[in-house]
């Protein structure tokens, strides 16, 4: 039998999917595990989406839908970007795929030829670089500083365009940090891709859950040329809680569009008939201001908690539903005699010993930092923030 694939032989791992089995799989086996590892919000699918996926069900409205998806949620996707963005765009410009992660694999196949760059500034989300790899692209890493807010250098990314970059990835508010560009960021961004002629790919997946004074700002807003290059990503997993529906978006130009639908049609086809009844029920709720509160007051006090923390360091995130903190100066400590080297052995000391599962940051492209999720009751969080201190006051500082 012939082995597999080059493509398949090279990909990575996501440490996030395996860190979050290996919790299920220690709590399966009656382990009190806190799972902070898992970009999953603790909010139930909105009771609108339920009854209508239920109507879908008891209707017979079971068979195959167009592959873009159906027309009132085509429509009411669009109606959103108008009423939430200020954004115009045809329902024939949307593209719904099954998640959000299916719908950047529709971008990076359909807009990437072989060795074809794509920047994407770190800390980034996990699938970005393997979904170029697996197009046949090459990402290129911009490297942002903790220190600056995850900003961004103009002089910096322009270095990094070449005659064969494509596209441009931002993400904002960012998994895994939680950081959300600035006015600034996003013009420095949008000026560069329109004087080089790049795509924007602009992954805005967490905007119901964005903290900052400025509120969400989307890239494709900052003028005419930014829209017409920008491809916008979302869905329903983050501000909706419906992870497990599986549903996402684009919103293009028509060429882009319809190149797309053309690609997912040899490949899924349509999303599930009754999920995208689901999703159109969502819609017609938003976010509860009191459960955005309630994010944000989780944040404040995980973030507190761990900047009291002997050697650790961070910088507090403006939306998401993760902390970053930068464990670099417990490297080198000991635990147990043992010397510490790696935000690796720190998270798999936490997991194994104090049944808090966190993900190391060198799949996101950090290697000294951890993404800890705080999508979990206050009452879970608080005993996962007292089983991280206990672990660090166990920790022996060598001046």
């Amino acid at each position: 039998m012939k082995g597999l694939s080059l493509r398949c032989g090279n990909i990575v791992p996501s440490p996030t999917l395996i860190l979050d089995s290996l919790a299920k799989a220690m709590a399966r086996d009656g382990l009190d595990v806190i799972n902070l590892s898992v970009g999953e919000p603790d909010i139930a699918t909105p009771e609108s989406a339920r009854k209508e996926a239920i109507s879908a069900i008891q209707e017979g409205f079971t068979k195959y839908t167009e592959v873009a998806g159906i027309e009132p949620l085509r429509r009411a996707v669009a109606e959103r970007a108008k009423s939430f963005l200020g954004l115009s765009y045809a329902p024939s410009q949307v593209v719904l795929s099954n998640g959000g992660k299916h719908a950047l694999f529709n971008i990076f196949m359909t807009i990437l030829n072989q060795d074809d760059e794509v920047i994407i500034p770190a800390p980034y989300w996990v699938s970005y670089p393997e979904q170029v790899k697996l197009a046949g692209g090459q990402p290129v890493i911009y490297d942002a500083r903790e220190e600056d807010g995850y900003g961004i250098d103009e002089d910096k990314l322009c270095a990094l365009v070449t005659p064969r970059t494509k596209a441009i990835v931002i993400n904002s508010p960012s998994n895994p940090t939680g950081a959300v560009y600035s006015q600034a960021d996003l013009t420095k961004v949008a000026r560069i891709a329109c004087e080089h002629d790049l795509l924007i790919i602009s992954d805005e997946i967490y905007d119901g859950l964005n903290f900052s004074a400025q509120g969400h700002q989307s890239i494709a807003q900052f003028g005419k040329d930014a829209f017409e290059r920008t491809i916008i990503v979302n869905g329903w997993s983050k501000t909706y809680g419906m992870t497990g529906w599986r549903l996402g978006y684009t919103l293009s130009s028509q060429k882009l569009a319809n190149a797309m639908k053309e690609f997912q049609g040899h490949v899924t086809s349509n999303v599930c008939s009754i999920a995208q009844r689901a999703a159109l029920g969502a819609l017609s709720e938003s976010l509860a201001q009191e459960t955005k509160n309630r994010f944000a007051l989780r944040r404040d006090t995980l973030y507190s908690a761990l900047v009291e923390m002997r050697g650790v360091t961070c910088r507090k995130p403006d939306g998401a539903f993760y902390v970053f903190p930068n464990f670099k100066e417990l490297l080198g400590t000991r635990y147990q005699g043992k010397v510490l080297e790696t935000v690796d052995q720190i998270c798999d000391i936490l997991l194994r010993e104090y049944l808090v599962s966190i993900v190391p940051g060198r799949g996101f492209g950090a290697p000294e930092n951890a993404r800890v999720s705080y999508a979990v009751s206050e009452e879970r969080l608080h005993e996962a923030i007292e089983r991280i201190r206990r672990f660090t006051s166990q920790l022996v500082f060598i001046d």
